[in-house]
């Protein structure tokens, strides 16, 4: 009797592991469906501040309109959007059923005199750092100013007729990607003209995330403007409004400006970018990869510039004990690679899980294994940091947990100034 009973007890508990095993899978594989079509919903959910047209059309009317835009500055057309479709077919209609920001102006009868273009161009085709020309746009015939190069700040005479602006930049959230530094003179300059200024928001791909050191302002430059982390978890449009209100333009001044808020967005939702921002930004993995790789920039080693995996790889030849080559070569964006034509050996990131943050690990890694280290940095890299002691530390051997733990007081202090500008919730 009593095996009958431990029979039927052994029994009921396998039973109930396997039942609960499986229940846990299944509510694992729902929650992963879940969150994938949360993901998806997110991009119909969202609407960009230039989507939310009757806010800013009305303030453009019978005005001389000037716009600091590139080819990031799409309007979508939201009633053509299949939100059942596949990621491909989405992919599809999302960009056949745009208009950029110039276009749809023009088509609703405002009057528009002048494009303003940032670091790359209008067009968004540039090598960085390229010396970017006043043209002609040959869609409309309208003027195009280049706000990149000698003249970062439009002068008085290239701000003259305009009434209002505006700015419709697509940021990525990191310190030293120029949009911000753009978006600064161009509140400097209006403020100093009397010119309205008005920001039509966009998501910021990497949310919430505040991380890295903060700017020593010693190291002020156009890739770092601002005593703010790396990354600031914040839009653009909750940016400009911390530059106002800190005071940070020159003698104090501050622009009149409106911010047009992106609608249904918090900053927990994960955002896809629809346009590339810049030619070596090409997808996902790039934009959420670019804060970590971008040290790279001011050493001697290749973030993949020249390839077809900007920002998803980084090696050089002078790096060892590494299995992953590849060789750059010239391509849209990057006319000249570092390394251009030689073999580097590196590791390839492609296919590397999502980052919140900023990640040092493989800029130690590749000092760790350089045969150069005399050579290593270069004068760009306390530009980048915006500090010199991350490459004191990273010389020294520090880890990553040691060198972090120097950024804490910091990035806390930041975040305490940055609640003041905040337009949405950060979780």
């Amino acid at each position: 009797m009593k095996a009958i009973i431990l029979f039927k007890n052994t029994f009921l508990f396998f039973f109930v592991t396997v039942f609960t095993g499986l229940s846990f899978v299944c509510n694992a594989q729902n929650k992963s469906k879940v969150e994938s079509q949360k993901s998806k919903d997110y991009q119909t959910q969202i609407q960009t501040g230039a989507e939310q047209t009757d806010k800013y059309l009305p303030l453009l009317k019978d005005k001389k309109v000037g716009v600091l835009t590139n080819q990031t500055g799409i309007v979508l057309k939201r009633e053509a959007l299949n939100i059942s479709a596949d990621p491909k077919g989405y992919t599809e209609v999302l960009k056949t059923d745009t208009l950029h920001i110039v276009d749809y102006l023009i088509k609703n009868k405002i009057n528009l005199k002048k494009i303003y273009a940032p670091e790359h161009g209008f067009r968004g085709t540039a090598d960085a750092g390229e010396l970017i020309k006043d043209g002609k746009d040959t869609k409309t015939g309208l003027p195009i100013i280049s706000l990149y190069g000698n003249n970062k700040k439009p002068t008085k005479e290239q701000l003259s007729g305009i009434d209002v602006m505006i700015f419709d930049l697509q940021d990525v959230g990191a310190r030293f990607y120029t949009y911000i530094s753009s978006l600064h003179y161009l509140m400097e300059a209006c403020a100093e003209n009397n010119i309205p200024l008005i920001v039509l928001d966009r998501p910021n791909p990497k949310g919430a995330t505040v991380d890295g050191p903060v700017l020593d302002m010693k190291n002020k430059s156009f890739v770092g403007m601002h005593p703010i982390p790396v990354l600031h978890g914040m839009t653009i449009g909750e940016y400009a409004q911390m530059i106002n209100g800190e005071k940070w333009l020159k003698n104090g001044v501050q622009a009149k400006l409106t911010i047009i808020p992106v609608k249904n967005y918090n900053k927990s939702m994960r955002y896809s970018l629809p346009v590339k921002p810049s030619p070596n930004l090409s997808n996902d993995i790039s934009i959420n990869l670019y804060t970590s790789l971008c040290f790279f920039e001011g050493t001697n080693v290749s973030m993949g510039r020249g390839t077809e995996k900007q920002f998803q790889i980084y090696g050089s030849p002078f790096l060892k004990n590494m299995d992953f080559t590849f060789t750059p070569k010239p391509n849209e964006g990057a006319k000249d690679p570092v390394h251009n034509g030689v073999k580097c050996f590196g590791e390839d990131l492609s296919t590397h899980k999502t980052i919140d943050g900023l990640s040092l690990e493989w800029l130690l890694k590749a000092y760790k294994n350089t045969d150069n280290k005399e050579k290593f940095f270069n004068n760009f890299f306390i530009k980048l940091a915006g500090t010199d002691k991350l490459q004191k530390q990273i010389e020294k051997g520090l880890t990553e947990k040691e060198i972090r733990s120097t950024w804490k007081a910091g990035i806390e202090d930041f975040k305490e100034t940055r609640k003041k500008y905040l337009l949405y919730t950060d979780f």
